[in-house]
């Protein structure tokens, strides 16, 4: 497929700046980023910058999805749940590395659109649900991994109670005026590592979650 060989060249764009496993870049070339954003930005669908969707909502960049994926889980699992579904994309990279991909956005354009995405591609192993994701989706819960994409101040302790014993959580986080991705690990029956990874830039605060608009400076 013509995108895989694009993707490949973002891989290795991303790849200057941040290591990527074979897994993670054998997931980002098995979606056509193209997809998922605004026809009017397909011509950037590939650069490494985030872009703009409905509703003042930004498609996150691919290296902040590639960051995400690494940091997630490079070696997969069975089940992962997601807040803040967006556009679909990071979703979409995390179904061709765990078995079931469970999301969930709380702007109903965004969900529209995400859901008629993964109808398209015929996206079985994705389900997405619209609803505010800091309650999480008990019904298929515990989750082998979490990741939220969107800032947040502090981890619900709904979705800790989601998350399998020994598995991972990832989230960007607020921490010293800063927003720093970081990754922690569930063992009896709580939190424990909070791991700072990189740090990231999200736009300001609403509702205890922020939304991504990274950009190339």
């Amino acid at each position: 497929m013509h995108y895989q060989k694009i993707a490949q060249k973002m891989c290795d764009e991303i790849q200057k700046s941040f290591p990527l496993s074979p897994k993670v870049v054998a997931a980002l070339c098995a979606v056509d980023r193209e997809m998922f954003v605004p026809a009017v930005f397909a011509h950037q669908a590939y650069e490494i910058n985030a872009l703009p969707m409905v509703d003042s909502q930004w498609i996150s960049s691919p290296l902040t999805v590639a960051q995400m994926s690494e940091y997630l889980a490079p070696n997969g699992g069975d089940s992962v749940l997601e807040i803040g579904c967006g556009s679909g994309y990071q979703a979409m990279v995390l179904s061709k590395m765990f078995r079931r991909v469970f999301s969930i956005e709380r702007i109903d354009k965004l969900f529209e659109e995400a859901l008629k995405r993964f109808k398209c591609l015929e996206s079985h192993n994705i389900f997405i649900k619209f609803d505010d994701g800091q309650k999480g989706w008990a019904e298929y819960a515990p989750f082998d991994a979490i990741l939220f994409s969107a800032c947040v101040r502090e981890i619900p302790p709904t979705i800790v109670n989601q998350l399998e014993e020994g598995g991972v959580l990832v989230a960007p986080m607020l921490e010293g005026g800063k927003q720093i991705i970081k990754r922690f690990r569930k063992r009896n029956g709580i939190l424990e590592g909070g791991e700072s990874l990189s740090e990231c830039l999200f736009v300001d605060v609403q509702d205890g979650i922020v939304s991504e608009y990274k950009k190339k400076s």
